[in-house]
């Protein structure tokens, strides 16, 4: 079930600011993202769910950022192979993921060498802006109303939702879903 243009202007905003203080609903997805990973323990439970669980760290910032909309990716996104998926899949898979492999296997030899270093830095940046384009396209997905609906008073919290999406959960990818959830909000003065 997709959502109608009326419905998606009630729940995806279009951004007023890009300072700290705009509120994560009026952010665009990257905004979002940028902003939600710097929050203490999101990159370690995102890191987690991804190096552990296999799951997609845009994914991942997609539903926390849906999620702060009043919105969720429909239940049938919890199979990977979802049509939908197909075109931020084939983009992780070609560009994003091979990025991610160089960037790691040249991490011993940038301790020693500035040259690789050098290089490495340079293919963290393209890394980056690969996973800044698999989240457009996330959004785009979402701004069409395709593979979203609204929440509603019966669904489980965010982290239940995603569990979904685990083919066989641990405690450590249940505890970093968790974290996921409980960050959303905005974080105290203790945080």
């Amino acid at each position: 079930m997709s959502m109608d243009s009326t419905e998606l202007r009630r729940h995806l905003r279009a951004p007023i600011d890009n300072d700290d203080t705009t509120p994560p609903w009026q952010l665009t997805l990257w905004d979002f993202a940028l902003t939600f990973y710097a929050r203490p323990g999101i990159e370690a439970a995102c890191l987690q769910l991804q190096d552990g669980a296999g799951l997609d760290v845009n994914a991942l910032l997609w539903a926390c950022w849906l999620d702060t909309h009043g919105l969720t990716p429909e239940e049938a996104l919890a199979d990977a192979t979802h049509p939908l998926w197909a075109e931020v899949s084939a983009w992780q898979e070609q560009i994003t993921s091979p990025l991610r492999r160089q960037r790691r296997a040249l991490k011993e030899q940038a301790l020693a060498n500035p040259a690789i270093a050098e290089l490495r830095e340079t293919i963290k940046q393209a890394e980056l802006l690969a996973e800044r384009e698999a989240l457009w396209q996330l959004q785009t997905m979402a701004s069409s109303g395709q593979g979203i609906r609204p929440l509603n008073d019966r669904d489980p919290g965010l982290a239940r939702r995603l569990c979904a999406w685990l083919t066989t959960p641990t405690f450590s990818d249940l505890r970093a879903l968790s974290i996921l959830q409980a960050r959303l909000d905005p974080p105290g003065p203790s945080d």
